[in-house]
């Protein structure tokens, strides 16, 4: 288990180790870099222990870098306090200095921290530095001093890496060390100084010292540190005094800062309890309304101490983007209580906002809502009862006999809103309803409706191919050559072997209106196995556009649509040998050159041999044959 936690916080401190090495001087980044990179690969399959002595003797000896770089990485697993020492040796070195840091951070025990304070007095430059990170990341309490010291060193980076070390190292000296300085005149030590700040405070409020923090969190915010310093100050400090945060937070709401503003979205969505719920909604009212609309969202992004009747006064009135941002958090965070303000919204004036009100309304969670809207619906009358039958479809409410007394209304719009919404809930077995109005329409103004809720319906169908049955044998039984050519259309939009099936033998007969949409409809058809379909219909339809267009629908399978190779070359071969015009042939050359092989070379040359295509399967044969040289060339 030791081993484990060791391997684990070698591979953080690895990660460390080269980014600090990516920004240390050319010539000891480069040194690094040849000494551990090949090794670093291998770190997913840690070396067997070795004797922990052989491995001091190695760093001894006088083996390459390279060698002692992979020492080092055993010692980060291996090691104890006994190897301290020879790697302290290696911390001036510019090559080995980040592996012996690895490993020193990974050791447990006074002498790897005694070695890193001593190199971190000692050295100057980046190594310097990277031995002041060390001693951050070992948390080294006893190097609190020495790091105060280092605040004032002349090197901007030495005394920035003493700044954020101090604060991960945090406690009381570290605490007062860096708060002193934050009032440095050196201006670019403030981030990292700032930086430091923050670090010790997150400490000390994870500890349980709130008080403490705050007070550094408030140091922070009245220093004259850079911009995202002081952001962070503002949220710890929030975050910190807990409820006694709002004020602050508040504040920062009407800031005139957009950066404090948003700081104080992110943070209302951390603080705990519902007493910030009610605050941010007593201040949706003072805001402009673009940040409201930000309010808002951050208010819903708190669904289990949000206040929702805030949220809905805000659907219902102020400015239309509060109303808009309002409305759509209602979708999330909602329930049976939004119902009435979304409706009369979604009958509004407005129809932007009434759009986002009927898409609500369809999303509200909480199953009460659908009780609500079919309690609703007996009372309701003209748009209000379209408006609920209508919603019946888009949550697809189990509601069919409600929903199918509608068909009869005498209002139009109730009518339409019932078809869309048996088009969205009707299971298969009630399929005929549809189908029942499709074929033999009651109102002629009720066709297009009708027509769209079939097609809505047979779509979802989990099993379309029973579907296409129930499509199939109405097809049969009808006479008019327009509602059979609208069947086609909607078998051709749900796909499958039982409507490809019906729309070929219709394309088959002899009733040139579905031979025309027959055609149509397998000419865009989005699957390879309409093809002998289409290959069929070309030979025994009668010369003419249908037949064309039958010809054209199998060539475009074979350029468009995912085949295999020999298939496709078999295509082309029977495309040739029933296309009865050039156009179309040139088409298949045309496959061919697109799709170059042995076979398409072979078959392209064959149709050189008719006088009509020689001109133009010979180009094609040059252009095949130079993009298959090309390929062996790779």
């Amino acid at each position: 288990m030791a081993t484990k936690l060791r391997l684990s916080g070698f591979l953080a401190a690895l990660s460390a180790c080269l980014v600090l090495t990516s920004s240390a001087q050319p010539a000891a980044a480069a040194g690094a870099r040849a000494a551990g990179w090949a090794s670093v690969m291998e770190i997913s399959h840690p070396p067997a222990p070795a004797d922990e002595n052989e491995l001091i003797d190695a760093l001894r000896s006088d083996a390459p870098a390279a060698d002692k770089a992979i020492t080092c990485k055993q010692l980060a697993i291996y090691g104890t306090s006994a190897a301290a020492p020879e790697l302290a040796k290696l911390l001036p070195d510019d090559e080995l200095s980040s592996w012996a840091r690895i490993a020193l951070e990974a050791i447990p025990g006074p002498d790897s921290a005694a070695a890193l304070r001593q190199a971190a007095g000692d050295l100057e430059g980046q190594l310097q530095v990277g031995a002041i990170n060390s001693l951050g990341v070992i948390r080294d309490e006893q190097a609190a001093s020495l790091l105060t010291g280092l605040l004032q060193n002349q090197d901007e980076q030495v005394a920035s890496a003493a700044a954020v070390a101090l604060g991960r190292i945090g406690g009381p000296e570290a605490a007062r060390s860096l708060i002193a300085a934050l009032g440095t005149p050196r201006a670019e030590l403030r981030s990292a100084i700032a930086e430091g700040c923050i670090l010790s405070a997150e400490r000390l409020l994870a500890g349980g010292d709130r008080a403490a923090a705050v007070r550094i969190y408030d140091a922070v915010r009245s220093s004259g540190a850079p911009k995202q310093p002081l952001l962070e100050g503002v949220r710890g400090a929030i975050l910190a005094r807990g409820p006694d945060g709002i004020p602050l937070l508040l504040e920062q709401l009407h800031a005139k800062d957009e950066d404090f503003f948003r700081i104080a979205l992110s943070t209302a969505r951390e603080l705990p309890g519902a007493e910030i719920d009610r605050a941010m909604a007593g201040e949706l009212a003072g805001l402009a309304p673009e940040r409201s609309a930000l309010l808002v969202q951050a208010m819903a992004d708190r669904p289990q101490t949000v206040v929702l009747t805030a949220i809905i006064r805000a659907a219902e009135q102020g400015p239309p983007q509060l109303r808009a941002a309002a409305i759509g958090s209602l979708a999330r965070v909602g329930n049976e209580t939004c119902l009435p303000a979304m409706i009369q919204t979604a009958l509004g004036k407005d129809k932007e906002l009434a759009e986002l009100a009927k898409q609500t309304i369809a999303q509200l969670p909480g199953e009460g809502v659908d009780a609500e809207v079919l309690e609703a619906l007996d009372a309701a009358q003209g748009d209000h009862l379209a408006l609920l039958i209508e919603t019946v479809g888009r949550r697809r409410i189990g509601a069919l006999n409600d929903v199918v007394k509608k068909l009869d209304s005498p209002d139009q719009q109730v009518r339409n809103a019932a078809h869309f919404a048996l088009g969205e809930t009707v299971g298969l077995k009630d399929l005929p309803l549809l189908i029942t109005r499709v074929v033999n329409p009651v109102r002629p103004a009720d066709e297009e409706a009708a027509r769209k809720a079939l097609v809505a319906a047979c779509i979802r169908m989990p099993d379309r191919e029973a579907c296409a049955a129930e499509l199939g044998a109405a097809f049969e039984q009808v006479d008019a050559a327009d509602t059979k050519v609208a069947l086609l259309d909607i078998l051709g939009e749900m796909g499958g072997q039982n409507a490809l099936a019906i729309i070929g033998r219709a394309a088959g007969s002899d009733d040139s209106s579905l031979q025309d949409a027959g055609t149509r409809i397998l000419g865009t058809w989005m699957t390879a196995d309409a093809a002998p379909v289409l290959l069929k219909l070309s030979s025994e339809l009668p010369e003419g556009n249908y037949q064309i267009r039958a010809i054209r629908g199998y060539v475009r399978i074979a350029r468009q649509l995912p085949v295999s190779q020999q298939q496709r070359t078999e295509m082309c071969r029977a495309a040739l040998e029933a296309a009865s015009r050039v156009n179309e042939q040139v088409m298949v050359l045309e496959v061919l050159q697109r799709y170059p092989s042995r076979a398409n070379l072979r078959l392209a040359k064959e149709a050189a041999g008719r006088p009509e295509l020689k001109d133009a399967a010979e180009k094609a044969s040059q252009a095949i044959a130079q993009q298959l040289e090309a390929e062996r060339r790779g």
